[in-house]
């Protein structure tokens, strides 16, 4: 909250400087990065610290899946495609897209979208981490107990077993790969005139498609082709627990997040029993 005022400011003094008429600035989403909408000119504004230099690759392929005709939101036309550096935060300014009712997309044009984009992205060299990257980042989290302090030793263990072994279990099945979303969940789909739009690209990856899918409602998977449904069975309880190791960060920022953290640990164990998988028995010791 303390840096909320300076990274407001460095978003409407970039607007500015570029041509921009900005007289109000409302915050939309305050998380790791803080999304604004600036009127008259009615831009969106993203600010992230400026070690947060993931805003670059966001902006490359934001602008290259746009060029290709790829369902994605793209930057504000108006001024240069590029990041902006202001006092310390990263800006970047995109269309602001007015949304439409019903908010929610139809789980079979959302798996048409994710198609669309996952074909665009298929033919993309760009260097991303691989999601087992991810996996990993998860597992430092959960391991860290000065990070994760009120993660009780049973739960912490859990979380550390299930990411360990879903996703060594995943990485060695073997499936095709490529660079994904990252992230393909609805709070990262707008709801436009033109159908859906993906947005967010900072925590793109590679990987298997169904890692993206596992993120989507359920229903979306049924109308998306080809998929392993055994595989995007281990994804969305991996995914599942890497979500759920973010809620018991001591810095999370989502509202509810740490009763969404107790949630989602029963939901984890319950999904174990159900598809009778016992991640502490997989080879490999877990971390102290």
């Amino acid at each position: 909250m303390s840096e909320l005022p300076r990274a407001v400011a460095a978003a409407v003094s970039t607007a500015s400087s570029l041509g921009l008429t900005v007289d109000d600035a409302t915050v939309l989403h305050d998380s790791n990065k803080l999304t604004l909408r600036l009127l008259p000119c009615d831009v969106l504004a993203r600010v992230a610290p400026v070690a947060h230099q993931v805003a670059q690759l966001e902006v490359e392929l934001a602008r290259r899946l746009a060029g290709s005709g790829c369902p994605v939101a793209v930057l504000e036309p108006r001024v240069e495609p590029r990041v902006h550096e202001r006092d310390g935060f990263v800006v970047t300014l995109w269309t602001y897209y007015e949304p439409v009712t019903p908010r929610q997309v139809p789980p079979v044009d959302y798996a048409d979208a994710l198609e669309r984009l996952h074909a665009g992205m298929r033919g993309l060299d760009v260097p991303t981490p691989h999601f087992t990257d991810r996996v990993e980042q998860a597992r430092r989290l959960v391991a860290n107990r000065d990070r994760t302090p009120a993660l009780a030793d049973a739960d912490r263990r859990l979380l550390d077993d299930t990411l360990r072994s879903l996703g060594r279990a995943i990485a060695e099945r073997g499936a095709a790969e490529q660079v994904l979303h990252g992230e393909p969940h609805p709070g990262n789909v707008l709801t436009t005139k033109n159908g859906p739009l993906f947005t967010d690209f900072e925590t793109c990856c590679r990987g298997p498609v169904e890692f993206d899918l596992a993120h989507a409602p359920e229903e979306v998977g049924e109308h998306y082709p080809g998929v392993d449904r055994d595989l995007l069975r281990e994804c969305r309880i991996l995914v599942l627990a890497m979500i759920t190791a973010w809620r018991w960060d001591r810095d999370d920022q989502l509202p509810d997040g740490r009763r969404l953290g107790a949630e989602w640990l029963s939901q984890i164990r319950a999904a174990l029993d159900r598809n009778d998988l016992d991640p502490a028995a997989d080879h490999g010791p877990s971390r102290p």
